[in-house]
């Protein structure tokens, strides 16, 4: 994959695919302590333990239309490429929360990517679905809440064209430091 929002989409869709109502993405950059951190939590159906314990395995998937899941599976090989860690919390009923954490520095981490066009991507196709995103670098901190876009858009559709691409671009311009 290209770039980390690639990675980092896939867990979406899982998330998506698990009946959530609520998903949080956390994205952290420490410099300092040369740490990136990439949490995906959500409120949807869970997993079993068997499930779970098997969840790298790209031929272990819920998927009807194909047998093959290779979200995790890529993501775990990302963090053992890069001597990461790969971390995935489940309960049946509650939610998952997948946390990668890598060093950020490493020669084989792909770059950020675009992360608006990610949360784009997954607003459009899932407007009744709540998406939080933190991301914070150093000194920049910016979150982006669903829930409080579409207050502001008091009544106006969140997967409108043009709302779409302002979101994409204010998310952009969040994750550079730039709405601060």
């Amino acid at each position: 994959m290209e770039d980390l929002a690639m990675y980092i989409i896939e867990i979406l869709m899982n998330s998506i695919h698990a009946s959530s109502h609520n998903i949080i993405c956390n994205i952290e950059i420490d410099t300092h302590e040369d740490l990136l951190t990439i949490i995906v939590e959500d409120d949807g159906k869970g997993m079993e333990e068997q499930f779970l314990n098997n969840i790298t395995n790209p031929f272990v998937t819920t998927r009807k239309t194909r047998k093959i899941g290779l979200g995790v599976s890529f993501l775990q090989s990302l963090c053992d490429q890069c001597n990461g860690k790969l971390v995935i919390k489940s309960r049946p009923n509650i939610g998952t929360i997948t946390i990668a954490t890598l060093p950020y520095s490493h020669w084989d981490i792909p770059p950020l990517g675009n992360i608006g066009e990610m949360m784009m991507l997954c607003i459009q196709a899932n407007p009744d679905i709540e998406f939080m995103l933190y991301f914070k670098k150093d000194n920049i901190n910016f979150l982006f809440d669903t829930k409080e876009i579409k207050k502001i858009l008091d009544g106006v559709k969140i997967n409108e064209p043009d709302i779409l691409l302002w979101l994409k671009d204010y998310i952009n311009q969040g994750i550079k430091g730039e709405n601060q």
